[in-house]
Parts: C-alpha cells; structure tokens; sequence
C-alpha cells in the first residue's frame, strides 16, 4: 500500500456526523469534486489510494465511511455489513458528502461528481437520481437501477461492467443501457470483454484486471473533466 495523502474528517449528516476519507490536489484550486463510494469491504486503503488518485488528478475527493469504522477482510463478514446497511442514510450520507464538498471555496463547479464500485457502484447511481447537487455519475460494476428510478436520472451516466461478472449478468446491463437510452439520459455503458466483477480492485487478484482497470480509469478521467468542469 502506497502512502496516503489525504486525513480523517467528520463532515455533518442530517443531525449527525460521518466519517471520510479527505483528500485534495496541490494548489490553490478551483478543483471539481468527486465523493468516492466504497465497496462491500468498507472503507479500506484501496478506495482511500483511489481517492489519492482523484486528488493527483486534480479533483477534490471525499470517501465517506459508510460503516462508521467497520470494515471487513472475508467476504461473509462483508456481506453481513453490507445487508446491515440502512440503504437510505447511506444515500443521505453520500448525499451529505457532495453538499459538503461544494460549500468549500476551493470547489467549482458547485456540483459533485459520484463514483463507486461494487456495493458503491449501486449507491453512486441512486444517490444521482435523488439528489440534485450530482453533476455526473460513474459505476464500477454496481447494480442497475430498477425502470423507475432510472427515469429520475438528470446526471450523465458512465457505466463500467465486466462480461464475466456473475453476480451482474451481462442482459441486465443491456437492459439498463436500453432504459437510459429510453429515458434520453446521457450515458456511457462499457461491458469489457473477460472481465469479471471486481476487475479495478489490486487487492482481488483473482479478479483484477489491468488492462481493463487501466482503461476503465481513463474512461473516468475524461467523464468528470468533461461534465464537471
């Protein structure tokens, strides 16, 4: 694990605090900003190395901790947290995190961008059709929104899945694509060919993808620089 750039904060969230991870370029700015999602394992020193990346990249990034501490090494264990989570705080805390990230005088433009992988993924597309401060949406490999919620999309929409992803079949994202089409929604969906859930992820190497991370990564950049600044 590479040294980390950013720090611990607690940002306030419909009467109560949250934790997250932090971190900004170097500069003066104005920079646009990113709120980075978790997945199922918490929030471990991937997603905050992710959230460094942003910030090298010139985006000011915040990581919410959507479990409030606890994180997970196996995957029952991330499981079990992930089934515990109250879906809708977690949108209202993620929600939180944008509208914290605007309010600085070193962000512009005064919408967030949201990303996220996995669990994550999933969060970072319902919090864009519920919230109005979201300039723009990425999911790595996240569940698809149902018709309805679709429908409430305004933001532009990048997609990233794996062809082998099991847990997301290949037909459902074909469905999705087809809805965001349907509904006129801005949208980029990418399947990449042999790529299995969890293919951006170092830390899973039986899934990890390097080709298909690095492009995906790419594919990101250019999303926020071209709907959030």
């Amino acid at each position: 694990m590479s040294a980390l750039n950013g720090s611990m904060i607690e940002y306030p969230s419909n009467g109560h605090s949250t934790p997250g991870y932090l971190t900004l370029p170097e500069g003066d700015g104005p920079f646009p900003a990113i709120v980075a999602i978790q997945e199922w394992w918490g929030l471990v020193g991937h997603i905050k190395e992710v959230a460094d990346r942003f910030a090298a990249e010139g985006f000011v990034t915040l990581a919410p901790d959507l479990y409030h501490g606890s994180v997970a090494a196996e995957p029952d264990e991330a499981r079990k947290l992930a089934m515990a989570l109250d879906r809708q705080r977690a949108i209202e805390e993620i929600s939180a995190a944008a509208k914290f990230l605007i309010e600085r005088d070193d962000v512009a433009p005064k919408q967030a961008g949201v990303i996220g992988w996995c669990m994550g993924g999933g969060l970072s597309l319902s919090t864009a059709a519920h919230n109005g401060v979201i300039g723009a949406a990425v999911c790595f490999y996240g569940r698809p929104l149902e018709a309805a919620d679709t429908a409430k999309l305004k933001v532009p929409v990048l997609g990233l899945y794996g062809e082998e992803d099991h847990g997301i079949p290949v037909s459902l994202v074909q469905d999705f694509e087809k809805e965001l089409q349907a509904q006129g929604v801005t949208h980029d969906i990418h399947v990449y060919a042999g790529a299995q859930h969890a293919f951006f992820n170092p830390e899973r190497p039986q899934a990890y993808n390097a080709d298909a991370a690095e492009d995906a990564w790419q594919r990101t950049l250019a999303w926020f620089r071209q709907h959030l600044a």
